[in-house]
């Protein structure tokens, strides 16, 4: 007798994964189709898990090496790259065997194989060791995430020319790095190289850097890293790379036209973004929607123009963001399990894990200048915070952006360390709806950075205590 699942989830990476489980809590039979051997998506694999890794381990051998002394802490560090990259694996492991066991404890069937929408309700694995299985289900989720956008021309071979996930396995630190895009990936990885000895250049097609992320912030950061030791070289395209024994050789013309110029580089990375995985999964034949960016269309509740297949993640549209899959992955298991799942985009907070850190959440100053909204500001410091001064991490500083009328926040940005997780309490406060003013006559502790967030909230009324 064939097994008639409620859902089908394809693609076990933060979205699919979650996605499945709150399937299962809410009682249904759920079943997810994964083509690596391992659960966890492009996040957990070769993506934000290993890199979070590598940037840990590279900040320690910094800060032993060129801060430790000054606090009287006198060590020689030397860098063992192999078992850094090791104590990368080991971490992935165990996240990855953390989600099958947890797909296992719902009772949540998993099949590894390629899957493809033979027709609603049907879907049919093809195994990586041969054979294939068809699935009956009521529903089913697209969950397959993004893949590495490629640059027109340029071959990546994952030793020399390098997309993220060859950034994350090199053998050796190379002498010049070459980032092909400025946006998180590429600034966290080059990061990750520049901190080990790398002389790490950025090349970007914009005139800025961290393309969405306010203006004015993102200026600030450049000058951060720009003091650390990256280079950068905006409003330029690549337009070639010549490889050899001896390293690449990268033809750098400016984005508006003009003369170019040649870099050498050890290891290009290739940065430029990603692209949904909406290939080769039988949407054509199923009949299911994608727009002009090969994303799938879907409307409030996930759903696509076809009955019972819905998608969530990287292939629809918003920012590519692992939380924002997840919270996707919820609403949709709720609303199958006739509950009323919600996402709400305005508030979904996005981090870049350098050191120090950027964290943002809600609209730019851009945005509300287009929209044409009237809107106050506080900024603070963290020059002016008592912790950050003794701790001698002060680069950075904490923005708020408040409705003109309503001093409702619309906005928080912050560029510090362990802003990742600070941001957390700006966007509570504004999926409440709260204000500036409510922000600002919450009691923190002292001393701590977060202290900058309530003087921030509190210099949006222009009164703040420590500056």
């Amino acid at each position: 007798m064939t097994t008639t699942y409620d859902l089908i989830v394809i693609g076990t990476g933060p979205g699919g994964y979650v996605c499945a489980i709150r399937a299962a809590q809410l009682g249904l039979k759920v079943a997810v189709v994964e083509k690596r051997k391992t659960h966890g998506g492009t996040c957990l694999n070769v993506g934000c898990i290993p890199s979070k890794a590598l940037l840990h381990a590279s900040e320690m051998y910094e800060e032993a090496k060129h801060h430790f002394a000054v606090m009287g802490i006198n060590v020689a560090p030397t860098l063992d790259l192999g078992r850094m990259q090791a104590f990368k694996d080991e971490g992935v492991k165990g996240n990855t065997e953390g989600v099958a066991f947890l797909l296992k404890k719902n009772k949540i069937d998993a099949f590894h194989g390629t899957g493809h929408i033979v027709a609603p309700g049907r879907v049919e694995v093809t195994k990586a060791e041969g054979g294939t299985v068809t699935l009956e289900t009521k529903n089913i989720v697209i969950a397959t995430g993004s893949d590495v956008a490629k640059l027109p021309g340029i071959a990546i071979d994952e030793k020399q020319v390098v997309s993220s996930t060859g950034a994350l396995e090199l053998k050796k630190v190379p002498a010049t790095m070459m980032v092909v895009g400025a946006g998180v990936i590429g600034l966290e990885l080059g990061s990750v190289w520049r901190r080990l000895g790398a002389e790490v250049t950025v090349v970007e097609y914009l005139d800025r850097i961290l393309p969405g992320v306010d203006l004015d912030v993102a200026k600030q950061f450049q000058k951060i890293l720009a003091k650390q030791g990256f280079k950068f070289v905006l409003g330029s395209k690549v337009t070639g790379i010549e490889k050899s024994d001896h390293g690449c050789s990268v033809t750098v013309e400016p984005a508006a036209g003009g003369a170019a110029q040649k870099i050498a580089a050890d290891v290009v990375l290739v940065a430029i973004g990603r692209v949904p995985y909406t290939q080769d999964l039988g949407l054509a034949e199923a009949g299911v929607q994608l727009d002009q960016r090969k994303r799938v269309v879907v409307d409030h509740h996930f759903q696509t123009n076809v009955k019972g297949i819905y998608a969530i993640g990287d292939v629809i549209a918003g920012p590519m963001l692992a939380h924002k899959a997840e919270d996707e992955g919820v609403a949709v298991a709720e609303i199958l399990a006739g509950q009323s799942g919600h996402v709400n985009y305005d508030v979904i907070p996005g981090v870049v894990y350098t050191s120090p850190e950027l964290a943002t959440v809600g609209k730019t100053e851009e945005e509300l200048k287009d929209a044409g909204l009237a809107y106050n500001v506080g900024k603070f410091p963290f020059t002016a915070n008592g912790r950050a001064k003794v701790n001698r991490t002060t680069d950075g500083f904490v923005k708020v952006i408040a409705d003109a009328k309503t001093d409702r926040i619309l906005g928080v940005y912050m560029i510090g360390p362990h802003v990742g997780e600070m941001i957390a309490e700006a966007a509570v406060v504004m999926e409440f709806g709260g204000s500036a003013e409510d922000l600002a006559r919450t009691c923190h502790a002292h001393p701590t950075l977060t202290e900058a967030v309530k003087e921030a909230a509190l210099a949006v009324d222009k009164r703040p205590i420590h500056m």
